[in-house]
């Protein structure tokens, strides 16, 4: 196979090639393979050095990238992530797509492996993986160029009355999603990524987003967001057949992909500080102690949207955020979705606070079909509504994950 990295284009302010010649470079190269080796030995001696105890090191595990699918989404979520929309440059053709796909997967193939990434200046920063992934997503400009033919979803999403959006988060032609139980490899892999993708496209935006620390709960344990709530219960569970239908597409150059709905929505903290611990859980439907519907007792209790308190109300108030989303008509459990969201905090500004809010993603194998019809009845009446607005959104085609010796894309750029 060609190596793509020779053929960039001669505009690049930097490039591998340039990197990789002349009598310096050698000399580079030299410490930087040492250095490699002293970080695989540290990294592999870490948890057996004196004074180190018993406890396990998370740095060490990696998630295959190469499959069916891409890694990243029915991988068990990291405690950090990172999702960073690119703008293709005008003068990129379908060739330039192809050069960038085989550059960014051949970094991530790499990266997520605990190996640095051809020419990583940093390439210490690169042997504690913590369960790295990076994956891949396609707006509707990018598939364009590429000459294919986009799905009917691949579009913004119908305005909603709720939204607020901000054009400094909103859309974009190639998002990065890069997830990783430490931030430091989070931040060094974006690094790597952006600098091989400069010759090609411009950074549209970057969010930034958390959930509990490695360690803190057991494995499987739902996330709370910033409300204090358990948020994603109600999630098909990876590698069943419910979570297959729901989330792989089996149609055309999509097929073992999906699609990625990005919708960045603001946490009015303040004002949900003056609601009492009753009133949320009304507005949300579940308790706040663990999750539970109103009408059960623990988390993944059926909910009852039947039941009625003793003078004949709902005891899971209609506008409540968890009967929204499920709905009481039979058609509503097709319109099932795969949620992976995670926080943001940010420096308050004026007399708030907290600038705060949830980075909400989401995995369906149709946009229209799945999260649109949930999106529209949690606009129309939602209590949740109150205290959240959505300042964000985008959708991504997710193309299938690849073989070893291919490249993420190649069933519209091959």
């Amino acid at each position: 196979m060609v190596d793509e990295r020779e053929t960039r284009s001669d505009t690049a302010a930097s490039t591998r090639r340039q990197f990789l010649v002349g009598g310096a470079a050698a000399g580079v190269g030299a410490a930087v393979g040492a250095a490699v080796a002293l970080g695989v030995n540290h990294a592999a001696t870490a948890s057996t050095a004196p004074g180190s105890g018993a406890a396990p090191m998370n740095g060490a595990q990696v998630v295959p990238f190469y499959g069916e699918h891409q890694a990243g989404i029915d991988t068990s979520a990291q405690a950090h992530s990172t999702l960073v929309a690119l703008d293709l440059l005008p003068e990129v053709t379908r060739d330039g797509l192809r050069r960038l796909m085989r550059i960014l997967t051949d970094d991530a193939a790499r990266l997520t492996q605990g190996t640095p990434a051809l020419a990583d200046s940093e390439p210490e920063m690169a042997t504690a993986p913590a369960r790295l992934t990076v994956t891949f997503a396609f707006g509707p400009e990018f598939v364009a160029r590429s000459g294919a033919t986009a799905p009917a979803w691949l579009r913004p999403l119908p305005a909603f009355s709720i939204d607020q959006l901000q054009d400094a988060y909103n859309d974009g032609d190639l998002l990065i999603q890069v997830a990783s139980d430490d931030p430091v490899t989070v931040a060094h892999t974006v690094r790597m990524l952006l600098k091989d993708s400069r010759s090609f496209a411009t950074v549209r935006w970057q969010q930034q987003g958390f959930r509990a620390a490695y360690g803190s709960y057991r494995p499987g344990t739902t996330m709370r967001n910033l409300f204090g709530q358990v948020d994603g219960t109600s999630n098909p569970q990876p590698g069943t057949e419910n979570f297959d239908a729901v989330v792989w597409s089996d149609r055309g150059w999509l097929a073992g992909g999906t699609s990625l709905v990005v919708r960045r929505i603001r946490m009015t903290m303040d004002t949900w500080d003056e609601l009492d611990r009753s009133g949320r859980e009304q507005a949300v439907g579940r308790t706040m102690s663990n999750g539970a519907p109103l009408t059960g007792t623990e988390e993944f209790d059926e909910p009852d949207f039947d039941a009625k308190t003793a003078i004949g109300f709902p005891v899971i108030p209609e506008f409540s955020h968890m009967h929204r989303a499920r709905g009481d008509d039979p058609r509503y459990p097709t319109e099932q979705i795969f949620r992976r969201g995670y926080n943001y905090d940010l420096p308050p500004s004026g007399a708030e606070v907290s600038d705060s809010g949830l980075i909400f993603v989401s995995y369906q194998a149709d946009v229209d079909r799945q999260y649109v019809p949930i999106q529209q009845r949690l606009a129309d009446l939602d209590l949740l509504n109150q205290w959240t607005i959505p300042i964000g959104s985008a959708v991504f085609a997710v193309p299938p994950g690849c073989a070893e010796g291919g490249y993420i894309g190649e069933s519209i750029l091959a």
